[in-house]
């Protein structure tokens, strides 16, 4: 019999399985849910204080005696702020205690509602570190608390030993209510690795993917620690742009999930183990199927020096403190005969994508006449959602090297990034921003250090061409004079020839065409070349894309192949023939 919380429950189990045998009990009201699940269940060894104030240095003396975690549990009201003095000892002591304190729903917080202090207050020198449990009402509020459960308890050990709080939210109401058809959950543990305690991990056999995210050029060491990790296993490397990783088993992965339907990556493409390192990703394809419960099923290890848990697709399993070199190095075979045949399938799919199609003008068409003509070890840095997606589908060359402002993913500054960076290298750098992101950073081009290596892509969908492409999902509501903000300025010119920019447009693909040799060209005075689109035809080109590639199924495939040969041979006009006959019978 347990309690109908389910934010104890996982709390209790967790503590199951991280191993956490002996916890001391001080009484109370609010923390009945967690006193009653410990202490019918043998696997507990549970202790008796009454003072929270004696309670906390008994649980030290445990430690002192046992080396383990020890866990505590209070109820609401004072008693949180009676274990302050014992914790403060064990900060400083650096004492692996895992304090579970209990508060109530937050609605009453600052309410003059009883026994209802604020409970996560406490001092910096008091534990390292504070979570919360909130009730669980949603999935996402159990997703929530399986991480932050898993993450208190491994704080308590991270880097150096110390007491940690974890603080489960509940309801009066529902405090005393308990199920004997309830158990514990089966839930996920989240468990953290360094070089001194790497755990035997057998990976023959598996699919692997390596998801890369925002990361700066890889060093030497840290690329061939890859390689070679790739040689020993069934390994792909899915790498955007922004990950400027390049290796023997690289997929440039983004275009690929754009076209391919959960079910076929639920089929084929799926791995038996993630392993990811680096920051975002800016890849919503590939997050929304890999976060997809109902679609995918695999293991996801995250690679981190600090330890951080990182839980982006809510099924992080390890989490390994160290360097891509030291995790690599635990893996060397030296296998001559390793199967590449997960790498082969998503090589495959790429190889099978048409992006030679005739688009109209669009941010999407500007990038597919541009990306081959970007010049070797240029840099680029490119404004998030719309220029980051549509420049994610062509590939660039290798040594040129991309950047964009996903960390926290905002609209602001990108062009000031690139900025920064051009006035300390002499290759060109290339800026791809819209209207309003440009706008909301215009004063950096006015910056005094800004040299003639400079090169902007302005494109001018008037607003937020992002919001726009979305319209269909906001039904009945007009987006244009608010929501996208049209109107706020018709073109750059003015600034950019203030700020001593040369200044290039285009409204047409002749004139685009007229002047990209010389946009990526040297020149005596930095570049901003401002092209006008317009929302319908970034929608043209976005489904004239999706229309000629269908990653889905075998047979997908083979009529792609065969639509391929049958051009190859009769040309466009004669696929149109063929279809007109085709409708006539």
């Amino acid at each position: 019999m347990y309690t109908i919380l389910e934010n104890a429950r996982i709390v209790i189990a967790l503590l199951k399985k991280h191993n956490i045998r002996r916890i001391v009990l001080s009484p109370g009201g609010s923390n009945i849910p967690i006193v009653q699940g410990v202490q019918q269940d043998p696997f507990f060894t549970c202790y008796s204080v009454v003072d929270e104030r004696s309670a906390m240095y008994f649980a030290i003396g445990l430690w002192h005696e046992t080396g383990e975690i020890i866990a505590t549990s209070c109820t609401t009201a004072q008693a949180t702020r009676n274990y302050l003095p014992g914790l403060t000892e064990a900060f400083y002591k650096h004492a692996p205690i895992l304090a579970i304190t209990m508060s109530k729903h937050p609605r009453y917080l600052l309410q003059e509602y009883m026994q209802c202090p604020v409970q996560t207050s406490l001092p910096v020198d008091s534990v390292k570190k504070s979570f919360s449990l909130p009730r669980i009402s949603t999935d996402k509020d159990r997703e929530l608390c399986i991480r932050a459960a898993n993450e208190a308890i491994l704080e308590v050990t991270r880097d150096s030993l110390g007491p940690v709080q974890l603080n489960v939210e509940v309801l009066d109401s529902e405090t005393y209510h308990f199920d004997k058809n309830i158990s514990l959950p089966n839930v996920r543990a989240i468990f953290r690795y360094d070089r001194f305690d790497f755990p035997k991990l057998n990976l023959i056999g598996k699919k692997i993917m390596l998801l890369i995210g925002e990361h700066r050029p890889f060093k030497d060491g840290e690329k061939n620690a890859i390689e070679r990790f790739c040689e020993d296993f069934n390994v792909c490397v899915y790498a955007g742009h922004i990950s400027n990783y390049h290796g023997t088993y690289s997929i440039n992965g983004n275009p690929i999930k754009t076209f391919m339907s959960n079910e076929a990556f639920k089929q084929k493409y799926c791995p038996d183990v993630l392993i990811t390192i680096g920051g975002l990703t800016g890849d919503y394809p590939i997050f929304g199927t890999l976060s997809s419960v109902d679609y995918v099923d695999f293991e996801h290890w995250r690679i981190d020096t600090a330890g951080q848990v990182v839980d982006t697709y809510g099924k992080l399993t390890k989490v390994f403190q160290m360097s891509i070199e030291e995790f690599c190095s635990n893996f060397l075979q030296g296998n001559n005969n390793t199967d590449h045949s997960y790498y082969e399938l998503w090589k495959e799919a790429n190889d099978l994508l048409n992006l030679n199609v005739d688009l109209p003008l669009s941010n999407m068409y500007v990038a597919q006449q541009l990306h081959d003509k970007i010049p070797k070890e240029s840099r680029i840095n490119f404004a998030i959602l719309n220029s980051l997606r549509v420049w994610g589908y062509f590939s660039l060359d290798p040594s040129i090297v991309c950047s964009s402002n996903v960390a926290a993913f905002g609209i602001d500054g990108c062009m000031s990034c690139l900025v920064g960076q051009s006035v300390v290298t002499e290759k060109l750098s290339f800026q791809i921003i819209g209207d309003l992101a440009f706008m909301y950073d215009m004063n950096s081009i006015g910056i005094r250090h800004i040299r003639n290596n400079l090169r902007i892509v302005l494109i001018n969908n008037n607003g937020g061409g992002e919001f726009k492409l979305a319209g269909n999902l906001i039904k009945d509501t007009d987006v244009n004079q608010y929501i996208a903000a049209d109107g706020h300025f018709k073109n750059a010119k003015g600034w950019a020839e203030t700020c001593g920019f040369d200044y290039y447009c285009a409204s047409t693909k002749d004139e685009l065409q007229e002047k990209i040799i010389d946009f990526v060209s040297e020149n005596s005075k930095p570049i901003l070349f401002e092209i006008f689109v317009t929302p319908e035809k970034e929608r043209q080109a976005s489904d004239i894309l999706r229309e000629a590639n269908s990653i889905d199924t075998d047979s997908g495939r083979i009529k792609k192949k065969l639509k391929d040969c049958v051009k190859g041979i009769f040309g466009e006009e004669g696929i149109k023939l063929i279809k007109q006959v085709i409708k006539k019978a």
